[in-house]
């Protein structure tokens, strides 16, 4: 599985951050940051809720 951000939708409204910390993260500069690109699938629950909850759509999962 890989995750996938469309930066020019994301507006870093954090969402995805509290979803799955352990993948997303907003720095001090205001961007977000994709912490691991390829989880693994125990994973995978708590990225579909930050793909769910994106209030722009920005974020896809890939097989």
């Amino acid at each position: 599985m890989k995750v996938v951000v469309d930066f020019d939708l994301c507006q870093s409204h954090g969402l995805c951050t509290q979803a799955a910390p352990e993948i997303f993260e907003i720095r001090d500069d205001g961007f977000l940051y994709i912490l691991n690109e390829t989880p693994d699938d125990s994973m995978k629950k708590k990225l579909e809720t930050a793909v769910r909850e994106c209030p722009t759509g920005a974020i896809k999962l890939e097989a």
